[in-house]
């Protein structure tokens, strides 16, 4: 899937690297929920967050907004699941062949998590599977509720 990063992208994720040791494979900002979501390569969250959120509150200081992270993953399951943490998504399914997304929770308390406050998790989901993988993200729902629809 092809992505443009612009110059403003391009610093963030410089800025990231200098002050984390870190590598972003992307950055997106996200003017409506006024936060910056970086896609960090795998292996590297650890360092991007830093001892206790370190690093993140850094960030916060010198860009002047909210800062998400997310792991990378080659497989768009995985991705997803990343994506959503802490919530558990037991697994994230396709309506139908060229649809949207549904994404499966397993406990109540997870969608919540999931969903995020104002929809903001939703959102950031939305986003990077569209530009990373091309589809739509639909619904969030409970593994009982999925059980039941089918």
């Amino acid at each position: 899937m092809y992505r443009n990063i612009g110059f403003k992208e391009r610093r963030y994720i410089e800025e990231l690297r200098i002050l984390t040791k870190s590598v972003a494979v992307d950055c997106l900002i996200d003017e409506r929920f006024d936060r910056v979501i970086y896609v960090i390569k795998p292996g590297d969250m650890g360092l991007a967050i830093g001892k206790k959120g370190e690093n993140i509150r850094k960030m916060q200081k010198v860009l002047g907004r909210r800062i998400e992270m997310v792991e990378y993953a080659e497989d768009e399951k995985t991705f997803i699941a990343n994506i959503f943490r802490p919530a558990e998504v037991l697994t994230s399914l396709e309506a139908e062949p060229g649809g949207k997304i549904n994404v499966v929770v397993g406990k109540r308390t997870d969608l919540g998590i999931a969903i995020g406050k104002g929809g903001s998790t939703i959102e950031k989901a939305r986003l990077l599977v569209k530009r990373f993988f091309g589809h739509e993200i639909g619904d969030v729902v409970l593994a009982h509720e999925e059980a039941s629809e089918t």
